[in-house]
């Protein structure tokens, strides 16, 4: 190892781990807000979801910015990081496996050769987004349920804390409570990763090819938005889905389908859309945040570990 530069070195399955991991977390600090103004507009139209004013008057939010105001004026800015103690636990769980396994996942399935296809990628993408979703479904579960939470939520939806969240929730609902949605949630992370990947990849390859960009900030920055769009169409319906599944009371729906099939005939097709912009905004700002701090801290923690293992 005497003589490679850290970026010269490749990290350790260990690395990137727990760099994917504290990366997700500093990623969720900064964009956590526009998730629970997301989880807000996808579950308005529910009965039970619908907020209340001081003065009796139901709430209703009005885009991404418009609910994140309603919200600060009825409930104060603390709501909008409602669920946050469960966010950074779900991303120290689901982005850790999720993106930190990735690449190790990615080696066994081509045996470790130097060609990687795109099949490959997604097989692999897939494989640990199922490994994540099954991890960290009791973490997304009370995370949502927090998010949602409003004062007219019932005594039943109040929960001291996030530990008592998770006790409540197992002991009324079952176990199996705490991995309601698991189906819909797997289903939007193959997604997920399936549209991020390609998108991302195409757009990364297209400004390089056509434009003066570099492979740099500027050009991570403009494909990660891109891929965030292009995530947001297609997984929005699937997304909204879980949302409201996971939120939902015990034998609200007989299912993740009944549920979809509620929302079409009773809110119509663009209710798949509710929380769109703000979950665009939420993907394609994390998106950024996360992969740049990423690899800044891929490329710390190995030049910490080149100079540890260094002898003087």
């Amino acid at each position: 190892m005497v003589g490679f530069r850290p970026t010269d070195v490749p990290p350790t399955a260990a690395v990137k781990f727990i760099g994917a991991g504290t990366a997700a977390c500093i990623a969720d600090l900064f964009t956590f807000p526009l998730d629970t103004a997301k989880v807000r507009l996808q579950i308005q139209g529910e009965a039970k979801g619908t907020a209340v004013s001081s003065n009796g008057t139901a709430v209703k939010y009005r885009g991404v910015f418009g609910t994140i105001t309603t919200m600060v004026r009825t409930e104060g800015a603390r709501s909008l990081y409602n669920g946050l103690a469960a966010g950074l636990q779900r991303q120290m769980s689901f982005a850790s496996v999720r993106i930190g396994l990735y690449d190790s996942v990615k080696q066994f399935y081509t045996k470790g050769s130097d060609h990687v296809g795109i099949g490959s990628r997604l097989l692999a993408g897939c494989t640990t987004g199922a490994m994540a979703v099954a991890l960290a479904q009791p973490t997304d579960v009370v995370k949502v349920r927090f998010q949602a939470r409003t004062s007219t939520s019932g005594p039943s939806r109040h929960y001291q804390g996030t530990m008592d969240a998770y006790k409540t929730i197992a002991k009324e609902e079952g176990i199996r409570g705490l991995w309601r949605g698991t189906g819909p949630n797997i289903a939007r992370n193959a997604i997920v990763t399936c549209t991020e990947l390609v998108t991302y990849d195409l757009i990364k390859d297209s400004l390089l090819k056509s434009t003066p960009l570099t492979d740099d900030l500027p050009c991570h920055f403009t494909s990660a938005f891109g891929a965030g769009f292009c995530t947001t169409v297609i997984a929005s319906p699937v997304d909204v889905v879980k949302t409201r599944y996971m939120n939902s009371a015990l034998g609200q729906y007989k299912g993740a389908l009944n549920c979809a099939f509620a929302m079409v005939t009773k809110e119509g097709p663009l209710s798949f859309y509710k929380g769109f912009m703000p979950s665009f905004l939420r993907l394609g700002s994390w998106n950024v945040v996360m992969f740049v701090t990423y690899e800044q801290l891929k490329r710390a923690m190995m030049a910490a570990h080149q100079n540890w293992s260094t002898p003087l």
